[in-house]
């Protein structure tokens, strides 16, 4: 083996680890997402309240996302009169040195059905 394939085979696993690591993070945010709609979804039926929201959304990030990448993410509900709002703020932390952690914020709102 030379220093030139060694070379070469580190830098392959180094790109590789940086894609996985890419695949995860767009697995995550979209896990947020998701988590989000499924909270405004619960939280706009008549007579809901943010709390069920809130419960949906934590349902959602702990069936999909459970560990530590889990971890990273906050999630609020708030209702108002005609709207339920859902808002996450979320850090994924990188698996290797140079790559850089990534955070975000991911909102979603739904019509809020009128009680009675």
């Amino acid at each position: 083996m030379t220093i030139q394939h060694l070379l070469a085979v580190g830098l392959s696993l180094v790109l590789l680890a940086s894609l996985a690591n890419l695949l995860v993070f767009s697995y995550g945010r979209g896990v947020v997402r998701a988590a989000l709609d499924e909270g405004v979804r619960a939280g706009s039926r008549a007579g809901a309240s943010s709390s069920e929201c809130q419960a949906r959304s934590e349902a959602v990030l702990g069936d999909l996302l459970s560990g530590s990448l889990g971890q990273g993410v906050e999630v609020r509900c708030s209702r108002r009169e005609a709207s339920v709002t859902a808002s996450a703020q979320a850090s994924f932390p990188a698996w290797a040195p140079l790559i850089p952690s990534w955070s975000f914020t991911v909102t979603a709102e739904a019509v809020a059905e009128p009680a009675g």
